[in-house]
């Protein structure tokens, strides 16, 4: 595996699941598909967004294994799917996914460490991981659920001193956290990426790598321009910036449901079912304030990717 991912957008990707309630592996490479037309820098399969905590170990090596085939190293692919609490179940939760040839396999910040334990503990379960796994690259990633855990710069730094793990998703949503966060794994290989669009102008200002959040979701190709131009076209990129993080309110609605209704729109062929939240409650007010979402990026997409 390269010790080296690529800056930029790296979508938290959406499992579509059958009118059965089984997951659509014919709608999952299709979403692909779209991510990747969108020039997506990278995927990141098998996360929060992918309703990982109400997957099966099998259907979650399916999920990734599905990605990596559909890509075919067009783009690099990490996943989660860490979510258990004994260490010898996540040990064997994290081969059966790197067995499937993702570039990194993501672990959750809370599996290391209960919510009141210290980062001691949590650094010497993340030794043990390591060790039994010696052949895998990792990232973090701190998951709000069931509890969230972030990354203190000092531990953030052991991490990179390690030359194990490549990427953190930060979901702190506050930049001076941000900052010392870039200072910390400055001149190493670990990439901070930020989850949190109104933020995300700022944190790239300060070497922040991407951003990797739920609004890569419904409009991607907006979040790579930004990644890629911000510093050649600063007025463009400030404008660009208020309306994403305007937008980025529409996470505060049914999601999932509403991001499976954009790529809807988009004319994907996808159902809005989800194991998380019950497509009924998704009302038509909210759905119509998605079609507005849906119109105002394809203004902006207009203007920007002329």
């Amino acid at each position: 595996m390269s010790k080296c991912i690529p800056d930029g957008v790296w979508p938290t990707m959406l499992t579509p699941f059958t009118d059965a309630n089984t997951v659509d592996y014919g709608a999952l490479r299709e979403l692909v598909e779209w991510y990747i037309a969108r020039q997506v820098d990278g995927l990141f399969a098998v996360c929060q967004s992918s309703e990982m905590f109400q997957l099966s170990l099998e259907e979650r090596v399916g999920i990734a294994s599905c990605v990596v085939k559909q890509t075919a190293g067009r783009v690099p692919v990490i996943a989660a799917g860490h979510i258990a609490d004994d260490m010898a179940d996540q040990i064997e939760e994290v081969r059966a996914i790197s067995d499937t040839g993702v570039n990194a396999i993501v672990l959750v910040t809370n599996r290391l460490a209960g919510e009141e334990e210290s980062d001691d503990v949590w650094k010497r379960n993340a030794e043990i991981l390591f060790d039994e796994l010696p052949d895998i690259l990792f990232g973090f990633y701190e998951c709000p659920y069931p509890y969230k855990r972030l990354m203190s710069p000092e531990l953030l730094a052991w991490c990179a001193s390690t030359e194990r793990v490549l990427f953190l998703k930060d979901t702190s949503c506050n930049i001076e956290d941000m900052r010392a966060k870039v200072e910390a794994v400055k001149g190493t290989d670990l990439k901070i990426f930020n989850a949190n669009a109104a933020t995300l102008l700022e944190t790239l200002k300060l070497g922040v790598s991407g951003y990797s959040g739920v609004m890569a979701n419904f409009h991607p190709e907006l979040y790579v321009w930004l990644s890629r131009q911000w510093s050649r076209e600063t007025q463009k990129a400030e404008q660009l910036q208020d309306f994403l993080g305007v937008a980025s309110l529409i996470e505060r609605q049914l999601y999932p449901i509403n991001g499976k209704y954009y790529l809807q729109l988009e004319g994907l062929n996808m159902t809005l079912n989800s194991r998380v939240k019950d497509a009924s409650q998704f009302t038509p007010a909210e759905r119509f304030e998605v079609k507005q979402l849906r119109r105002m990026t394809e203004r902006y997409r207009d203007e920007y990717m002329e």
